[in-house]
């Protein structure tokens, strides 16, 4: 079985993948780093970086390589900010969730 990932889950995933290098990095890198944790299609991920681009969290670039352009994916000041956000509400709901599965929630 294979939990539905929402968009928003999507997107924190996105962000922490780009976050990993300062310079940042390009589409079929983080399609490939996504989809060793996720079943999720490269045409799901680029309408994802493209709408996190027009959120302002993502800066693009492009860079010759071998002879052809790459484009690369850089957080913006406005991404950290929500990747921070993205993880700390991470941590409470996961949290949770872990609570249920090892025996629920305690009445306090």
């Amino acid at each position: 079985m294979v939990f539905n990932t929402g968009s928003t889950l999507l997107d924190a995933i996105v962000l922490a993948v780009v976050s990993r290098t300062q310079k940042g990095t390009y589409g079929y890198s983080i399609t490939q780093e996504v989809r060793s944790v996720l079943e999720v299609s490269e045409s799901t991920l680029y309408p994802v970086l493209r709408r996190l681009q027009k959120d302002d969290c993502l800066e693009v670039y492009d860079e010759q390589h071998g002879g052809r352009n790459r484009r690369y994916y850089k957080l913006t000041d406005k991404g950290k900010i929500v990747l921070a956000d993205y993880k700390e509400e991470w941590i409470r709901y996961s949290g949770k969730i872990t609570m249920m599965f090892e025996g629920g929630l305690k009445d306090d």
